[in-house]
């Protein structure tokens, strides 16, 4: 593996690929490491000052979502700040950012002003509500976009108020990976038009997306508008997690109703119980499932579950995870510089990829990158010795 500060070598299918992403938080940066995973050398481009991050992690240097890539510190409000961007954009294939609407054309780094210096650039915008509408410069985190999106409304448990599914649909899914998706799109139509485009990735629109289904189960009649009385939302009693007698938990998934008699033989449960779609029936039934699951622990019957096919799975926590047998065996996660972390996906025949750098420290690698993209070494040193840009050597 490579290491801060040392040349890269691309292995990965999106080898060749030169990446410009302008530092944000969330989306932004998950879409800038899937690029890196897959082999793009991402240039983050930090704040010259004041750099940090927003959630629980304050050290740069075990921020996972920056794996991959290296650090360039640029003061976009410097005089040359603007030039220093626009320099790497003449040589890139993409450009991301996630600010709001208008801040990157004030700042002289905008679509039309790429686009002077790169017509084939692709130029990627993340933002929770769209490059334009009503909302357009209101602010917002995840749960605010999965809200408004009307996902948020399908999510928690019988009874309660809608549970908050951690950054995975707004953040992560509906923002960062539909991000990526929209780069590799646009790559393509490149091939024929020769030209770039500009991307409005919005987190509100990538949410309902992931919904779409269940928008349709709602106009059918077949899904419920209260939560948790549905197939999928844990109101099924065989779609659910149950504590063990060891305080673990067990996932159980046996929707079709091959897997689900073998799940009732498994459990011991009696043969008059009702009809597995009898809706009406399922409040009581999961307290049979409850009591019969608190009669095992999780490795009894994860044993007595071996040969059959009841679609259990054991409730994983994050430190146990990656030392699951099926884990080690295809290597789902990795280790780098001593950071356990889940491996780049998904898996290439001819053109593996790999997490070949840890996060970077801001301005790590400013001088480094310069060199590497063919700015000259006067007008590195001119940058430097005005604040323009910062090279910071990397922490320890």
């Amino acid at each position: 593996m490579a290491q801060n500060g040392t040349k890269r070598s691309f292995t990965g299918p999106l080898s060749g690929l030169k990446v410009v992403e302008i530092g944000s938080i969330g989306p932004g940066p998950f879409c800038a490491m899937l690029l890196a995973d897959l082999g793009a050398d991402v240039v983050r481009v930090d704040r010259a000052t004041g750099a940090g991050l927003v959630g629980p992690n304050a050290d740069f240097r075990t921020e996972l979502l920056h794996r991959g890539r290296r650090s360039l510190a640029v003061d976009l409000k410097h005089p040359d700040g603007a030039e220093v961007v626009l320099s790497l954009v003449a040589d890139a294939d993409v450009l991301i950012e996630g600010f709001r609407p208008g801040v990157t054309e004030r700042l002289g780094i905008g679509p039309d002003d790429c686009a002077q210096r790169n017509p084939r650039l692709i130029y990627g915008r993340m933002t929770g509500f769209g490059q334009d509408g009503p909302l357009a410069q209101h602010v917002g985190h995840d749960i605010n976009y999965v809200a408004l999106s009307g996902a948020l409304s399908l999510i928690g448990r019988h009874g309660q108020p809608p549970t908050p599914p951690l950054s995975l649909i707004g953040d992560f899914g509906g923002g960062g990976m539909l991000l990526a998706l929209g780069v590799l799109s646009a790559l393509f139509e490149r091939q024929r038009s020769g030209i770039g485009q500009v991307i409005d990735a919005s987190m509100v629109e990538g949410a309902a997306l992931r919904a779409t289904p269940f928008f349709g189960f709602m106009q059918s009649g077949s899904w419920n508008r209260e939560r948790g009385t549905n197939l999928v939302d844990s109101g099924a009693p065989f779609y659910d997690v149950y504590e063990t007698a060891d305080g673990k938990w067990l996932s159980v998934g046996a929707l079709e109703p091959h897997f689900y008699a073998d799940l009732v033989a498994l459990l011991g449960l009696p043969d008059d119980l009702p009809d597995q779609n009898d809706c009406a029936q399922w409040p009581q039934m999961k307290k049979v499932f409850a009591d019969a699951v608190r009669g095992r622990t999780l490795a009894e019957w994860l044993d007595a579950a071996d040969g059959h096919t009841p679609c259990i799975a054991p409730v994983l926590d994050v430190d146990e995870a990656p030392s699951h047998p099926h884990h080690v065996a295809r290597g789902t996660f990795v280790e780098v510089d001593g950071l356990v972390q889940p491996a780049p996906a998904p898996r290439f025949s001819c053109s593996a990829a790999a997490v070949d750098r840890r996060p970077p420290s801001p301005g790590e690698h400013t001088t480094e990158i310069l060199t590497d993209w063919g700015i000259d070494s006067d007008r590195t040193g001119q940058w430097l010795r005005s604040g323009a840009v910062r090279h910071a050597p990397a922490e320890a």
